[in-house]
């Protein structure tokens, strides 16, 4: 058998926006063949971070963030806003699609989360993955997860609940109703449990959850860890991506909310992959063509400039031809979509679009 070496390192605790960088210096690197494929491990200082694709003003409660002084970030990943600190860490793989040989985004997500799952039993977790991306015991998360392919490139991440103020998280977030009712749980605090909790207060080590989550990798991707360092260059790339983009506050804040615009017809889908809401202005003398849409939401696509791209392609389309525009631009962007078919992105233009019929409040 062909040994599959991974490198394995440790970042340690930055700052969120710093963290977010180094995740996307790994990416270029990567791809342009200077990083090796690697298993990262991260903590975070108190922060706070949505989704490539979430309106920050939506999931976060601001005000409150800020007075906590806690960091405000923004992923390259999609899905939902999180809270994090010491009390948890990140677990993230950069590998080549070659080295695990698995075709599509979910069944790399199934295939990571119940590696994880597993390194998690053998220190005496219940756990178990829940698709489309949690890990959770007994319906209760105690990891959540989420990723993308970027060419030949699959990066896909995840966090370890060893200790978590659930008080403070739900303060923080602003966590939809209807997401917890799925779950069954009234409250953000409910939704998750921790290792703590779970180990009777005296949770294993880090630094031995760390390891069994490797070897439970190693085991399960046929992959060979090993433990290496960050080079200088990688260091320096995140520096320069931190600096041009990923630290700016026009990243972290360009996605505030679009519905509080009085033109903006704003309508969301819900579905397996996530939750998507359009925001639209519409032109025309019966106001039914597309002027411009905006997509947000906690689904997963990538690459991340697929969201992008099908705004623009969906800028003077007439409304009734919107299911046939959206279906031919996922016919040929070859995007990669975890459990959310293209469909549902028209049928959250279309919700958005009946607004117009609706009486002024």
């Amino acid at each position: 058998m062909t040994e599959k070496p991974v490198r394995v390192i440790d970042t340690g605790v930055r700052p969120g926006r710093a963290q977010i960088a180094f995740d996307q210096a790994l990416i270029e690197g990567h791809k342009a063949g200077t990083t090796p494929d690697t298993i990262r491990f991260l903590t975070f200082p108190p922060t706070v971070l949505v989704g490539r694709h979430q309106a920050i003003d939506q999931e976060l409660n601001l005000p409150a963030c800020r007075a906590a002084g806690v960091g405000i970030g923004r992923r390259v990943t999609g899905g939902g806003a999180l809270y994090l600190d010491e009390g948890q860490f990140g677990w993230e793989l950069v590998m080549h699609k070659a080295t695990l040989g698995l075709p599509s985004l979910g069944d790399v997500a199934r295939e990571l989360c119940e590696a994880a799952a597993a390194g998690l039993q053998s220190l005496g977790i219940a756990a178990r993955y829940r698709p489309r991306n949690d890990i959770e015991v007994e319906g209760r998360k105690i990891s959540g997860t989420g990723g993308f392919f970027d060419g030949d490139t699959i990066f896909y991440q995840g966090t370890i609940l060893r200790a978590m103020d659930g008080a403070k998280m739900a303060g923080l977030l602003n966590i939809p109703s209807a997401k917890l009712a799925r779950h069954g749980a009234s409250a953000g605090a409910q939704r998750i449990v921790t290792m703590t909790e779970l180990c009777g207060g005296a949770p294993p080590p880090v630094a031995e959850v760390k390891e069994a989550l490797v070897a439970a990798f190693a085991k399960r991707l046929g992959i060979t860890p090993r433990w290496g360092a960050i080079t200088a260059e990688e260091e320096a790339l995140a520096q320069q991506i931190h600096d041009a983009e990923i630290g700016t506050e026009e990243y972290v804040y360009g996605l505030d909310d679009p519905a509080r615009a009085a033109d903006v017809l704003s309508g969301s889908h819900a579905g397996p992959g996530g939750t998507i809401t359009a925001h639209l202005r519409l032109e025309g003398p019966k106001q039914d063509r597309i002027r411009e849409v905006l997509l947000t939401g906690d689904f997963f696509v990538a690459p991340p400039r697929i969201v992008p791209d099908l705004e623009a392609a969906l800028r003077g389309v007439e409304l009734e031809a919107v299911e046939s525009t959206v279906a031919a631009f996922f016919d040929q962007a070859r995007a990669a979509l975890m459990s959310a078919p293209g469909s549902d992105f028209a049928k959250a233009v279309m919700v958005a679009a009946q607004m117009r019929n609706e009486p002024a409040r």
